[in-house]
């Protein structure tokens, strides 16, 4: 039986509380948004890593009993009885035959007959394709399967997905926007350093993001006019050497601000908006690492990411776009909220949680969604996982520490040991202390995989979202 979460997604998506979905979780959706359009001189983000590639695992808590997630690799059969002992739906996985490891998961069924041909008949019984967000791969999956989108096409989800869109939507909506400008050419960027070069003098900050950024990735930090005079020097040389002077970036204010937050909204095919929840995001340095519901807010600041959902999603519509949106927002100092920091029309990490916790979270307990850095000398099955997490993960009634993906674990297995890996988690307690203590056995009882304890194996160790960082009212970038 779907969770009613899902029935309402697909009553969303679909019309109907019903029907068939396929889900294909690409995470690499943005590299492909990104084609054509020119960010910050630095290296190009290329393929996934494969940590990243094995998050795809996460739609196996989205997708309902009667339907299909296609995979790189199996479920692990450990894993998939773990779920099943949850009473959490498991829907059937299909895995291409033709799997390589720099190809995506959509790549790889494209070269896989098989495959195709069941898709072809999933298509033909009237299932739809759910990517996390079209790409032209997408596209091209759908058509050679006959297996209709259940989303918009991929130059919508690229047109929609862009910073200067999302800035751009903030302005004409006449929503809080964080002070900055849009820039889509050399000579537009040195205009706004140069206007914005006293406030650099005086101390304040701006950061420039790339247009198709995400977790960290194609972000700069300006702190004194010589940091905005070399970025200009490195624009100029690449702008001379290309002969495209083209540049689609963000320059924003620096905000000092008392914490992230990220909320979801759907946008039906019928234009209807709904706000699905509102959730603290916990970030380093831009990257993020997991988040803390429910989050305290005043009335007034509910009321204002109401009133903003409801026009993004009203905005998005007029645009084309049918879905789920994920945006972020932030809170400053002062209390005040800055609602669109930036729109994801795609699904989110959130957008995998909501079964589980609708499933797990009772009213009035919080919850942590989180990953734990790893370091392995060798593959952990799911089983020895399960000893080591032990009393951890063997607790029942309203504290729960819940497994929500293993396949990220041995992602580099392939590589010399001792490698990293992730493990995916949603904590339940019933207050923050509960749920910091539940934190900390964890990564007590996870640290007992490292290889030696006595010796560091790599570099300086990941920094961890702690789960004692109470939400306030006066308190995600991704």
């Amino acid at each position: 039986m779907d969770t009613s979460y899902l029935r309402t997604l697909k009553t969303n998506l679909l019309g109907a509380p019903t029907g068939r979905l396929v889900l294909l979780c690409n995470f690499e959706a943005e590299n492909w948004w990104a084609e054509g359009h020119v960010g910050l001189p630095a290296p190009r983000f290329a393929a996934p890593t494969s940590v990243v590639a094995r998050m795809e695992e996460h739609g196996v808590l989205l997708a309902g009993a009667d339907d299909v997630l296609v995979l790189k690799h199996p479920l692990d059969p450990g894993y998939r009885e773990y779920l099943t002992g949850l009473g959490l739906p498991v829907p059937t996985v299909l895995v291409p035959e033709n799997v390589r490891a720099d190809r995506s998961t959509t790549e790889d069924v494209l070269d896989s007959p098989g495959l195709l041909g069941r898709l072809h008949a999933l298509g033909a019984a009237g299932a739809r394709l759910l990517p996390m967000g079209t790409t032209a791969l997408e596209e091209k999956l759908a058509d050679r399967c006959g297996l209709p989108l259940a989303v918009p096409d991929a130059a919508t989800f690229a047109r929609v997905n862009s910073k200067i869109y999302s800035r751009r939507l903030t302005s004409a909506a006449g929503l809080r926007a964080v002070p900055g400008d849009c820039c889509e050419s050399r000579d537009e960027l040195a205009a706004v350093l140069h206007r914005r070069r006293a406030a650099l003098a005086d101390g304040t900050r701006f950061v420039v993001k790339d247009a198709y950024g995400v977790s960290g990735k194609g972000l700069l930090l300006l702190d004194r006019p010589e940091t905005a005079d070399r970025l200009l020097r490195m624009v100029d040389r690449r702008a001379e050497r290309s002969g495209d002077d083209r540049l689609h970036v963000v320059v924003e204010e620096w905000l000092e601000k008392s914490h992230d937050l990220n909320y979801q909204l759907t946008v039906a095919g019928d234009g209807r908006v709904t706000l699905d929840f509102v959730k603290r995001a916990i970030t380093e340095n831009g990257v993020h690492k997991g988040h803390l519901m429910p989050v305290a807010l005043t009335p007034r600041q509910r009321a204002e990411l109401a009133h903003a959902a409801e026009v993004v999603g009203t905005r998005l519509h007029a645009d084309g776009y049918v879905g789920v949106v994920g945006v972020d927002a932030v809170v400053a100092t002062g209390g005040e909220l800055y609602p669109v920091l930036e729109i994801n029309a795609r699904l989110n990490m959130s957008s995998y949680q909501g079964g589980v916790t609708e499933r797990y979270q009772p009213d009035g307990h919080v919850a942590l969604a989180r990953h734990y850095p790893l370091r392995l000398a060798a593959p952990v099955s799911f089983d020895e996982l399960a000893r080591t997490l032990g009393p951890v993960l063997d607790r029942t009634g309203a504290e729960r520490f819940l497994i929500t993906c293993f396949g990220t674990v041995n992602a580099d297995a392939d590589r010399p040991p001792p490698f990293d890996g992730r493990l995916y988690a949603l904590l339940v307690a019933a207050d923050q202390a509960g749920l910091a203590a539940l934190d900390d056995a964890a990564r007590a009882a996870l640290a007992g995989l490292a290889p030696d304890e006595r010796r560091p194996t790599g570099g300086a160790p990941m920094p961890e979202p702690r789960a004692d960082m109470t939400a306030t009212a006066t308190e995600e970038r991704r």
